[in-house]
């Protein structure tokens, strides 16, 4: 035990108590009553053969630029879901509608994922992401969990803080990580104060069209923006963000940027700056319509907060806003109610960058300090008014009384946990009977790999008294954030109707062709069991003949309106590689730069004749 522990070094001892007491009582001689727990446990996850999961979890996956999902309770990888980076396994960043969207990135970094919502629920029509390495929003329809629009989102640094969206999906607002120079793209580092901005940008996204389009923008002051919620219900026209580094540091942030004794959580009426947007009440900047709050005479306040606060959370009734310092053993509940007291009596203690600052004591609800517990990042929500918050550094998620803020029960996870997430916990409606805590680390808890482990997830039974932990799941990449959603919210459809109305579409085996308009040669194929066909008229109409140089514009129609019968078409040596789902039309362009033959056979396994789906690509040298 003593030898796996030393490999961790730098993880607090808080974190190696908790996996030695509690690791250890799984790990030694189970008596009876373990048995029979165990055995329930297994009993709780199990989805028999042919039916299905109660919940989708869709998970974020970091740095691979992924969306996952699994299903709850059996916690089974059921997709991964192509975003920010390209997937050769189906083609996304190869066909041309999904390379254009992708706009020449290799990779993201995804987080935060959120639901489309109406009236504070979640409605099952959308799901929204940010990529913070490359400054871009996506939006995934849920009819066919595809991608459909990406937009990269001008003077913004890194929206960690995510799309976190309004009570009917009005807004998705990205507030972002790093602030950059505002007017002078090459200020210097020593002007950070005077010259660098932390922009917010207000997103809309029509649902008809499947398009991202920026609303305003606000430039805050030079700090680091961190996550974010909007209110529900009596506060649904307010949101909150948490910030760090105030202090504006540029350098060695761990220390310079742990200096004051607090930081902040922004807290702005979203309503009011949509209104002073359509009174003109803006500056353009690079493009943009932009807010300044120190032009404002109201609109956008500062709650002082304990140093460092990661995540903050809404409360289901929308009455209060928690959040908490990384390094803190307590979290802080503030009231919506008593902020709009106080910004209606002024009742202020200062002002930052011209934002008034609210007084902590007129704010603040309660504290609540679990003993013993250490690290708190973030909270999510039953149907009974309490709250579980993790403990990065006790490794554990606490539960705990809203209303009075008693600690109800806590439970150690494995280990050091970053997110949680709760069924429909982000909105008005939260479903109380299953949790899953989202970890960063794993340990010895599965078979070696060698030394760079999964990141894991653990599930949890919450409709009793204390929490009952169900079981461990590994997962890649990191689980950063996800969101639970009832299975019946959700109707994707299996195949795609014909269109007609699409000109690369083509549904019969005739009107399959080949045209060459100068050095452009345009293919309209299909797939179907179990062959291509690219020319009906040709002898050899499993063929695409062209020349080197010529620009080759490939559309393939799937003419199998089948469920699982996808269809993928691979060329050899050409790096080319796309699926088609039934009934679905899909577009690749390539420049046909290497003269020889080139075998083309179907990627995705489709009937028993899978093996004998070929084709040729012949080049003609020049």
């Amino acid at each position: 035990m003593t030898k796996i522990l030393s490999g961790i070094g730098g993880i607090a001892v808080g974190l190696l108590v908790t996996f030695v007491l509690f690791g250890g009582s799984l790990l030694g001689a189970g008596s009876a009553e373990q048995d029979l727990q165990l055995k329930s446990n297994a009993e709780a996850v199990y989805v028999p053969h042919g039916e299905h999961d109660e919940y989708y979890l869709i998970n974020s996956g970091g740095h691979s630029g992924q969306l996952f999902i699994y299903g709850v309770p059996s916690m089974r990888h059921i997709r991964t879901i192509p975003v920010f980076t390209p997937d050769p396994a189906t083609g996304y960043g190869f066909d041309k509608e999904s390379k254009e969207m992708l706009g020449g990135y290799t990779w993201g970094d995804l987080h935060h994922p959120a639901l489309s919502e109406t009236n504070g629920d979640y409605d099952g029509k959308f799901l929204f992401a940010t990529d913070v390495a490359n400054n871009r929003i996506a939006a995934i329809d849920l009819q066919d969990f595809h991608t459909v629009d990406m937009m990269k989102v001008p003077n913004i640094g890194g929206p960690h803080c995510a799309a976190f969206v309004t009570e009917n999906t009005e807004y998705l607002f990205l507030p972002t990580r790093f602030s950059l120079p505002f007017d002078d793209p090459h200020a210097s580092l020593d002007d950070f104060s005077e010259k660098y901005r932390g922009v917010m940008s207000a997103i809309t996204f029509d649902q008809e069209e499947k398009k991202f389009d920026i609303a305003y923008q606000v430039a805050l002051p030079p700090w680091s923006y961190d996550k974010a919620a909007s209110g529900k219900l009596v506060s649904r026209d307010w949101a909150v963000l948490s910030t760090y580094n105030t202090e504006e540091a540029t350098t060695n942030l761990e220390i310079k940027a742990s200096q004051a004794d607090r930081d902040y959580v922004v807290l702005f009426n979203w309503r009011n700056l949509e209104e002073r947007v359509a009174n003109g009440e803006y500056e353009m900047h690079n493009g943009e319509r932009m807010i300044f709050p120190e032009n404002l005479d109201g609109d956008i306040y500062l709650v002082p907060a304990a140093k460092s606060p990661h995540g903050i959370d809404v409360t289901p009734d929308g009455k209060y806003f928690i959040t908490s310092g990384k390094l803190a053993p307590a979290m802080t509940v503030f009231s919506f109610e008593k902020a709009f007291e106080a910004i209606e009596n002024q009742d202020f203690s200062g002002e930052r960058n011209g934002i008034p600052i609210l007084t902590y004591e007129s704010v603040m609800e309660r504290e609540v300090d679990p003993p013993g517990a250490l690290g708190p990042l973030h909270t999510q929500f039953d149907d009974r008014g309490n709250a579980y918050t993790t403990m990065f550094i006790s490794s554990e998620v606490v539960k705990w009384d809203v209303a009075t803020g008693e600690v109800l029960d806590r439970h150690s996870v494995y280990y050091s946990p970053g997110h949680l997430v709760t069924a429909h916990g982000d909105t008005v409606n939260p479903h109380g009977n299953y949790l899953v805590s989202l970890n960063k680390f794993s340990l010895n808890n599965y078979l070696s790999v060698g030394p760079s482990h999964p990141e894991s997830m653990d599930l949890f039974d919450i409709t009793g008294d204390t929490l009952r932990h169900l079981s461990s799941t590994p997962v890649n990449l990191e689980p950063h954030y996800a969101q639970m959603v009832h299975r019946d919210v959700i109707n994707p459809f299996h195949v795609y109707e014909r269109d007609e109305s699409d000109p690369r579409a083509v549904y019969d085996q005739s009107d399959t062709r080949i045209e060459r308009d100068g050095d452009h040669v345009t293919i309209y194929g299909i797939s179907m069991r179990s062959k291509f066909l690219f020319d009906a008229t040709s002898e050899r109409p499993d063929v695409i003949e062209v020349n080197e140089g010529d620009l080759v514009t490939l559309h393939v129609t799937n003419n199998d309106f089948d469920q699982d019968i996808t269809h993928g078409l691979g060329i050899m040596d050409y790096n080319i590689n796309f699926e088609q789902m039934p009934g679905q039309t899909k577009t690749i362009e390539f420049v046909a730069d290497k003269a020889g033959v080139f075998p083309i056979y179907c990627t995705n396994f489709c009937s028993a004749l899978h093996q004998e789906m070929t084709g040729y690509l012949i080049v003609n040298p020049k």
